[in-house]
């Protein structure tokens, strides 16, 4: 029996692992999702943020959330 390079073995349980799920009836996706770590994404959620604070229906808005929230305290 050949000895297997650590990297080959490690594609050998991958491939059986996958095809293990794929048995089971799942399939692999990949999903992109905004990455919260970057100044872009801090400067937009900063912008949104103000945003929403200076709306004048923000009172509606948040009585309205709070109503309707599970993390509601009352």
């Amino acid at each position: 029996m050949p000895i297997l390079s650590n990297s080959a073995s490690t594609r050998i349980k991958v491939r059986n692992y996958r095809a293990r799920l794929r048995a089971e009836g799942l399939r692999p996706i990949q999903i992109w999702v905004p990455d919260v770590r970057t100044l872009a994404f801090k400067a937009e959620a900063h912008r949104q943020s103000l945003a929403i604070a200076d709306n004048a229906g923000d009172g509606e808005d948040q009585t309205f959330i709070d109503a309707v929230s599970a993390l509601n305290d009352e």
